[in-house]
């Protein structure tokens, strides 16, 4: 029952987990009593969210005047009011909204944005002259990470991290159990009306208690990955880059360069990583070679992380039992590439984080870093460029 606590607080007490922590936390940047909002309060303390350490109006180069947004229906949809509440947050700054329907900014709005709410790509920060920060709506800001380094000097970068975890946690896990569970190959008879039982005997995997997952990034994302696994009756284990620390769901937590002598234990291996150079092609031929024999690869990171011939080569020997994969490397996949067909192999159209509940949540913060970037207060959700996350 213990072990279980941290997910009944979070789950079933979200509103007394709210409002301790605007209390107690009276003189964190991330919760404020006497500016964040009973709606901002609750996602801050159910996602776990970190302010920056360093109020804005305490940094040089920070005079707001004019904010770019993108607009994109599937966040001016997912958060009612948006256009509203980000006049709001923005008060006598300038607000421009791109709505054009893209992520991306025009080019044409950017002079004089010393702001801009959308997405982070070496474009946007070389045609932004005048910018100070950048929000982005993702978690992986790596579409502007091989941008010139002068770009990010002097400025500050937020982003969505945490916010989409409980979703992609859920299509990573859906990815499992329909692997585990031959739903692929049933899918496939469905489309021909065919009753076929013998499908039945694809069925080798087994059950997913007692087995073990290894949490390859154990951050927002991996963290949910960890807990639902938890509840499902596996044994969890994880790297992560930045320290041995862990909820007490997870069994063990490794270093980044403990992963190979981790992956010999993983019936079930889920690549939740940021995209940098020190994951950039991870998962490749020698990784795959000394997994677990068997396993199933869950990639919900970035496609690049992975070795794309090589997964192939460790699916098709069968050293790899099954992939599921929201992310590849090229994407969009050709159409003519191998994995299309593989019968163990699911794929989506990297739309893990989609449906509205992450949407919302991305989108609320989106107008509370506004908010709280008008206000010279702490960010939420800071990225440090360097890192790459």
């Amino acid at each position: 029952m213990l072990r279980r606590l941290p997910y009944l607080l979070r789950t079933g007490c979200l509103c007394l987990i709210a409002t301790a922590s605007a209390i107690a936390s009276a003189a964190s940047p991330a919760a404020n009593p006497d500016t964040i909002s009973n709606e901002v309060a609750a996602v801050v303390a159910a996602q776990g969210l970190e302010g920056a350490a360093r109020a804005l109006r305490e940094q040089p180069g920070w005079q707001p005047r004019k904010v770019v947004v993108a607009l994109p229906p599937a966040f001016a949809d997912a958060l009612p009011n948006m256009e509203q509440r980000l006049h709001e947050a923005a008060g006598e700054v300038e607000l421009v909204l791109d709505r054009s329907g893209g992520w991306q900014i025009d080019p044409a709005l950017l002079p004089g944005a010393d702001g801009v709410i959308g997405f982070c790509t070496a474009a946007t920060l070389a045609a932004a002259k005048d910018l100070f920060w950048l929000h982005s709506y993702t978690v992986g800001v790596d579409r502007c990470s091989d941008a010139d380094p002068v770009l990010f000097q002097g400025r500050v970068f937020s982003n969505s991290k945490r916010l989409s975890g409980p979703t992609i946690a859920e299509h990573s896990i859906a990815m499992l159990m329909s692997i585990a569970r031959a739903l692929p190959a049933y899918q496939r008879a469905q489309d021909s009306s065919d009753w076929n039982r013998a499908i039945a005997g694809q069925e080798r995997f087994g059950e997913l208690a007692g087995k073990t997952l290894l949490v390859v990034g154990l951050g927002g994302i991996g963290t949910e990955v960890a807990q639902r696994a938890h509840g499902l009756g596996m044994r969890v284990i994880a790297t992560r880059n930045s320290s041995r620390s862990g909820p007490d769901y997870v069994d063990y937590v490794g270093l980044a360069d403990e992963l190979g002598a981790l992956s010999k234990q993983a019936h079930v291996i889920v690549n939740a990583l940021p995209l940098t150079d020190d994951t950039r092609g991870l998962f490749d031929r020698d990784f795959f070679a000394g997994a677990r024999p068997g396993a199933i690869f869950i990639s919900v990171g970035r496609g690049a992380s992975t070795v794309t011939d090589d997964l192939v080569a460790a699916l098709q020997s069968g050293q790899l039992y099954g992939a599921g994969l929201d992310v590849t490397d090229p994407e969009p996949l050709p159409a003519d590439h191998p994995l299309w067909q593989m019968e163990r192999v699911v794929i989506t159209p990297h739309v893990a984080a989609s449906g509205g509940d992450a949407r919302y949540r991305s989108a609320l913060i989106a107008v509370e870093n506004l908010r709280r970037y008008v206000a010279g207060e702490a960010l939420l959700n800071p990225v440090d460029m360097a890192r790459g996350y």
